[in-house]
Order: C-alpha cells, then sequence, then structure tokens
C-alpha cells in the first residue's frame, strides 16, 4: 500500500533540500526520530510546501527570513543551498536577511549573514568570496 502524502512529502523535500541531505536524514533515523521525521515530511513538506499559493523560490525567501528570525542557526546553510537551488541570488539572499535584521533584530541578520556568506562561499559564488565592497548610491 503506497502512502500518497508521506510520497509527496519526500518529493517535495528532496525538491527542496537536495537527495544528499534527505539521505542522511533518512539514514539518521531512528525508532525515537522516526514520528518526527514523519510528521515534518508529511506536515512541512507534503501539506505547505507543496501547496499552490507561492512557489518554492519565494518559499525559500520566507523560510529564510523565518530562520533568521528565530535565529535557526542550524537549519539556515541547509535553506541558503535550498534557495540558491530555487534560483534565489546571494544578492536575493543579502535582501532577504537585511530585511529581516529591520524586523527581526541586527543580532539574528548578523547571524544569518555569516551563516550565508559561508554557505555560499561552499558553493562558490564569487559574491560570498573575498572582501570587496559594493560601492554605496548616494541619495539625491
Amino acid at each position: 500500500m503506497t502512502d500518497e502524502r508521506f510520497d509527496a512529502g519526500m518529493r517535495v523535500r528532496r525538491e527542496v533540500l537536495g537527495d544528499d541531505h534527505v539521505d542522511r536524514a533518512v539514514a539518521g533515523t531512528t525508532a525515537f526520530t522516526a514520528p518526527f521525521q514523519d510528521y515534518i515530511t508529511r506536515a512541512a513538506w507534503a501539506d505547505v510546501w507543496d501547496r499552490p499559493g507561492l512557489d518554492k523560490r519565494t518559499r525559500s525567501c520566507v523560510t529564510l527570513a523565518l530562520l533568521t528570525a528565530l535565529k535557526c542557526e542550524h537549519e539556515i546553510a541547509m535553506h541558503v543551498r535550498a534557495a540558491v537551488r530555487h534560483g534565489v541570488t546571494p544578492q536575493e539572499i543579502a535582501e532577504v536577511l537585511l530585511h529581516a535584521g529591520v524586523y527581526a533584530g541586527v543580532p539574528a541578520s548578523n547571524l544569518a549573514f555569516g551563516i550565508a556568506q559561508a554557505t555560499l562561499a561552499e558553493l562558490d559564488h564569487p559574491e560570498a568570496a573575498g572582501t570587496s565592497r559594493p560601492e554605496r548610491s548616494e541619495d539625491p
């Protein structure tokens, strides 16, 4: 017997996070963590991420903002990778984190910027490397 909701959740989870991450999570599942893995696969991935109201790119941006606000430092790198996978540029990620700083606080945004920069550097994005700073535009 197939469980369509679980299968849909796993499909979306793999699409967003990548096979390597999901395979590691599944391999690390124990009798103790199995109910939680089942719950997030169904609730987060099938019931929310697979809804038609927002595309994956937008959901990635919202997720990064929320993770920043909640200071979920162990989740940010994974979702920076997911955002890149869905076409969010490093510049757009920076804008999301900057925007989150206004509403969630500078310390939360600063933490997220550090994690995002390190993750983007791991993904070989040139925007995250080096120390050059973009030119500031002057307000008229």
